[in-house]
Parts: C-alpha cells; structure tokens; sequence
C-alpha cells in the first residue's frame, strides 16, 4: 500500500529577541533560499512571507520528515545563507522554539491570503497579539511567560 497524506502547516518563528532585523530589501532572498530547503526535503512549500522579527511558513509536510527536524534544518541552513550573503547585518539568529499550527485543505487559499498580507495585517497587529489569536484558535495552552 501507498502513503497517503494531507498535513498543512503553518510554522512561524522569530528572530531573536524579535528584533526587527529582517530588512524588506533582502527578505525575498531568504525566502526563496528557504523554499528551496523545504524543497529538498520533499516538502511543498504554498508560501513563506514575513516581517522584521518573524516569518510565517505555509507548507505541505512530507510523511517522512519530522516537524522538528524539519524547523531545525530551516533555521540553521538560514542562519548560515544569511551570514554568509550578509543580508541582514543586525540579524543575530532565531528565537529559540517555533509555533506550528495544522489546517486542513479546504482552508489553503485563506492561510495563503493571510500570509500574504502579513505586513498589512501587522499595521494593526502585533506579533504578540497575532501569536496570542492563533494559540487560542488552535486551543493550544500557553504560558505568557514564553511567548516572546
């Protein structure tokens, strides 16, 4: 038998202390390179779109790759393009942990459009709040005290 799946995710992580570090001008670059990973590690990615302190990651999980792993490999392989490229001179690394929220596919076109309109919808919204919405509507238990 054949393996079968449908696992959406959205996986959003921070710079550290959420400094707004990720410059406009080079965002695309690092976006493009983190595509890529996804890529390699047979995942598809629908779209990856951000602001200065964090990026949101809309993708399709291959069965054989670990969320985990997979948030790990991005983050480091990242860390390592953006330093060697000098895109984001400030940039010090990424937070420590991510979030990651499933969906299913019939709500793809609306988790693209709100990644897509990330900076629009930051002009109204902080990270904190943003992050704070999406725990509450995944009924996800938190701890304030680790949120940013």
């Amino acid at each position: 038998m054949s393996t079968y799946t449908q696992i959406l995710y959205q996986i959003v992580f921070g710079t550290k202390r959420h400094e707004s570090t990720l410059v406009k001008r080079d965002r695309d670059k690092l976006f493009k390179y983190i595509i890529g990973i996804l890529k390699n590690k047979k995942c598809h990615p629908y779209i990856i779109n951000g602001i200065e302190n964090h990026i949101h990651i809309v993708t399709h999980l291959h069965p054989s790759v670990a969320l985990a792993s997979l948030v790990k490999d991005t983050k480091l392989a990242s860390l390592e393009f953006i330093k060697e490229n000098s895109l984001f001179p400030q940039f010090d690394g990424w937070q420590n942990g991510y979030s990651a929220f499933t969906y299913t596919i019939s709500e793809k076109e609306r988790l693209i459009q709100y990644v897509k309109n990330q900076e629009e919808h930051h002009k109204k919204v902080s990270w904190k709040e943003e992050l704070v919405a999406l725990l509450k509507e995944h009924k996800i238990k938190y701890d304030e005290h680790y949120l940013l």
